[in-house]
């Protein structure tokens, strides 16, 4: 089967049922959108009510028994949720990514879950970002920035554990920069090097439905995603393209007004 494929099984009535976690986020809003714009049906996931989805759990990644319930009847999972850079690692990055993601794997495999789609970071190879050479591509060797970008490589391990102990199928993104606060818009208009990571709303939504929607038969890819580059390609992105069918369409600037509009205007001192 061809990966374009995929992209296209939702017109002819093959939709999933896709719960996504961290589905009233940045990204996961733009997930959600793009999934039901192509039929699937989606369950949310979060610790804050999902704007525009009715069928949304609001729980912390803790909650194993609001995890199961999340999982029942699913097909795929998009897990996005967790602390989304580096924080203390005892009290935040260790309860959310680490602890929270045994439950939502271990969960997801009983409940059977075929597929897991895994938002890792391109943090796991931050050094060879900011030194080249470049691209970087999915199999080069890790260089992570630090113990964010440490879970995040936790996580691609286990999940090729899952795919080759389970038999699930598992995809792994490594995601450029989808700035969540107007501080980090204005530090990627400042940065060459940024705007070539950019990763922009809508290309994020294209990219997890690719996923999603990957052939049945892709038991376990790693893959880097991000928009189109302004100056040089830092990521090789042909396995997203190759095995999911997916190519950005927008770049930096393109996208930053949703981000803006999404998170809260800063306030009067």
């Amino acid at each position: 089967m061809k990966p374009k494929r995929a992209c296209v099984i939702h017109k002819i009535g093959m939709s999933k049922t896709v719960l996504v976690t961290g589905s009233s986020g940045r990204i996961g809003q733009a997930v959600v959108a793009e999934l039901i714009h192509r039929g699937h049906a989606v369950r949310g996931f979060d610790r804050a009510p999902t704007t525009g989805l009715d069928d949304c759990i609001t729980a912390e990644l803790s909650d194993r028994s609001a995890i199961e319930r999340a999982v029942r009847g699913v097909e795929c999972v998009v897990h996005l949720a967790a602390t989304p850079d580096d924080a203390d690692f005892l009290t935040e990055l260790m309860p959310n990514n680490l602890a929270g993601l045994y439950h939502v794997m271990e969960a997801a495999r009983e409940a059977g879950v075929r597929r897991l789609v895994l938002a890792s970071s391109g943090q796991v190879n931050w050094w060879q970002q900011q030194t080249g050479p470049w691209p970087i591509a999915p199999n080069d060797p890790p260089s992570p920035r630090y113990w964010y970008a440490a879970t995040k490589m936790f996580m691609e391990a286990i999940g090729r554990g899952f795919a080759e102990t389970h038999g699930m199928s598992v995809i792994v993104g490594r995601l450029g920069w989808c700035p969540r606060t107007r501080e980090q818009v204005a530090e990627i208009a400042a940065s060459e090097w940024s705007q070539d990571v950019y990763f922009s709303p809508a290309d994020t939504g294209r990219f997890f439905a690719c996923a999603v929607e990957a052939p049945d038969s892709l038991r376990f890819a790693t893959v880097y995603a991000a928009s189109r580059p302004l100056h040089q390609p830092r990521f090789d992105m042909a396995s997203a393209k190759e095995l999911l069918g997916y190519e950005p369409k927008e770049q930096w600037p393109h996208g930053i007004e949703v981000i803006q509009a999404f998170v809260a205007p800063p306030t009067s001192p």
